[in-house]
């Protein structure tokens, strides 16, 4: 067991004050038991599956892995009484809810016994959080890739915000791959950071390998976030960035831009390896991601260079 304890590490029964998020189409069984195994807390993305396929992921990443893992609840999907039915039976300990409302499900799920996190984007939204009985908040900025907060607020200024706002631990996230900027985060007040877009580009992710080499050339500049009239997601540019794009300089309608989504259109994108026409879901910090790795290696080396830096803050490297 590392020499290191804190609010989040006890929580969470983890080595490492290191979480995987839960992205749609790259979060499966595999990458969360690796994660866990490595010493973070790794996570199933449920947001792409259904009941069952979620309940095989469950039962396949207990078999991989001794240590704690959760799932990541996304409260607005359709189905969700249906995946919390799931949750319970196979006895999942940790939950991430995100993108919606935390009293929907918090109460039923503290009853049994479950550590319940929620994914925020607002100081107001921690304090809700916090008042629903939540045992910590993931503090996301809008760097993150996915789904985002309309507010667009930076972890820069999102992290201190929320744990000046609230009293339960702050996990910081968007924007975050490297151990330098774990220790940044941390300094900013979080006890914990969540990285997503670090590990898309792993080799346990189930994402398409056309998406994990798209994620490692990304530049500076090649991600955006849009669609802010329907629910805003930040993305890759491409060929359906710019129709959407496009779309909202015109003035499209929210049944427009519903339209021109359409259904499968990540799934497509992600899962599937369509570039041109598909939805790519990416954080901002894919600009400075070159390189595609094994879970294992990406938490060791987040872990080894936020030591480095702790021991040394103002050496440059």
């Amino acid at each position: 067991m590392p020499d290191f304890s804190n609010r989040i590490t006890e929580l969470l029964n983890i080595d490492y004050p290191l979480i995987q998020a839960g992205m749609i189409w790259a979060s499966g069984w595999r990458l969360a038991s690796a994660v866990s195994n490595a010493g973070g807390l790794g996570l199933i993305g449920s947001g792409s599956m259904g009941p069952e396929v979620l309940r095989e992921h469950i039962r396949k990443c207990k078999a991989a892995t001794a240590k704690p893992f959760g799932v990541n609840l996304p409260l607005l999907y359709p189905g969700i009484d249906k995946q919390v039915q799931v949750i319970l039976e196979e006895g999942v300990k940790i939950i991430f809810s995100s993108a919606g409302n935390p009293t929907a499900w918090t109460g039923v799920l503290k009853k049994k016994g479950i550590t319940v996190v929620h994914v925020v984007s607002s100081s107001k939204f921690a304090k809700k959080a916090e008042e629903a009985g939540c045992d910590a908040v993931v503090a996301e900025g809008f760097e993150a890739g996915g789904h985002n907060g309309r507010e667009e607020t930076t972890t820069m200024v999102l992290v201190p915000a929320v744990c000046n706002a609230v009293k339960i631990p702050v996990i910081a996230a968007g924007g975050i791959a490297t151990g330098k900027q774990m220790l940044a985060a941390m300094v900013l007040g979080a006890e914990a950071v969540q990285m997503g877009t670090r590990f898309v580009a792993s080799e346990e992710a189930s994402s398409h390998t056309s998406f994990k080499e798209r994620v490692v050339a990304a530049q500076e500049g090649d991600t955006l976030l849009v669609m802010k009239k329907l629910n805003p997601v930040r993305l890759l540019k491409n060929g359906f960035f710019n129709k959407v794009q496009d779309a909202e300089f015109g003035g499209a309608s929210v049944d427009s831009m519903k339209e021109l989504l359409g259904k499968g259109r990540a799934k497509k994108g992600m899962f599937e390896g369509e570039m041109d026409e598909g939805e790519l879901e990416i954080g901002e910090v894919s600009a400075i991601i070159n390189e595609i790795l094994p879970a294992s290696e990406i938490v060791k080396a987040v872990w080894r260079e936020f030591n480095e830096k702790l021991a040394n803050p103002l050496q440059h490297l």
